[in-house]
């Protein structure tokens, strides 16, 4: 069954109506015209879709069917070209943008709000992911833009520093496995215990690659969803 946008323009018309003078006038078709299309579409059905009577039509059960659906049609097209007028005439804009767990949680929470209420005419689509996704999905075309970290590849693409972001190791006071440190770097604590985030969160992605890039493996006790319940843990001695 084939219906085309004109046939449905013109069912709707000649419904709303009930003439199909009436309705083919409006439609800008010849009433011969206007009559072959909505005999095409009865056959193409199978069934009436107008009852004719002494004062004009009226829409038989199946045509009060493809009546609603015509109008669904007709606003959905009405909604899709003013969408489209938007960003023809300039006024509209939306990027996707990917970052990955550390942008978004943190350094995004206070940026993008303010540069949405600055340029109201610019949407986002924003996803967190992975740094590494985030590199191919630019290179892809899949994003606009990505804030990812630099060990992710990124030499085939154009770069601008967006931010210096240090992770941090969290540890309850006094664990035994960091006494007398000031600092330390993953090689150094890779044969400790850990708390984790929920498997597939991007952040935790980024240190176990980190951690099998060294050949190591992170001994993750538990998993948790947010960082609130990392360090709500780790605060306990859970790791």
């Amino acid at each position: 069954m084939r219906f085309d946008l004109t046939d449905l323009r013109l069912f709707l018309l000649v419904a709303e109506r009930g003439s199909i003078t009436h309705g083919a006038a409006l439609a800008g078709l010849a009433l011969a015209s206007a009559s072959a299309r909505i005999k095409g579409m009865e056959e193409q059905l199978g069934a009436p879709l107008l009852e004719r009577r002494r004062r004009g039509v009226v829409p038989t059960a199946a045509g009060q069917a493809l009546l609603h659906h015509a109008r669904a049609v007709q606003n959905q097209i009405e909604a899709m070209a003013g969408d489209l007028g938007a960003y023809a005439g300039g006024l509209r804009a939306r990027v996707r943008l990917m970052a990955n767990t550390a942008a978004t949680a943190e350094l995004l929470r206070d940026t993008l709000p303010a540069f949405l209420a600055a340029h109201p005419g610019i949407d986002i689509d924003l996803d967190e992911r992975p740094s590494h996704e985030i590199a191919e999905a630019v290179a892809s075309g899949a994003a606009d833009l990505g804030i990812a970290a630099t060990w992710a590849g990124l030499a085939h693409l154009e770069q601008k520093p967006f931010f210096i972001d240090r992770l941090v190791v969290i540890a309850a006071r006094n664990w035994p496995g960091l006494a007398g440190m000031h600092s330390a770097s993953l090689p150094d604590i890779l044969g400790e215990s850990f708390v984790g985030l929920s498997l597939g969160h991007a952040l935790q992605e980024h240190i176990t690659r980190q951690a099998a890039r060294l050949g190591g493996h992170l001994h993750i006790r538990i998993r948790v969803p947010g960082l609130d319940n990392v360090c709500r843990l780790v605060a306990q001695g859970a790791g």
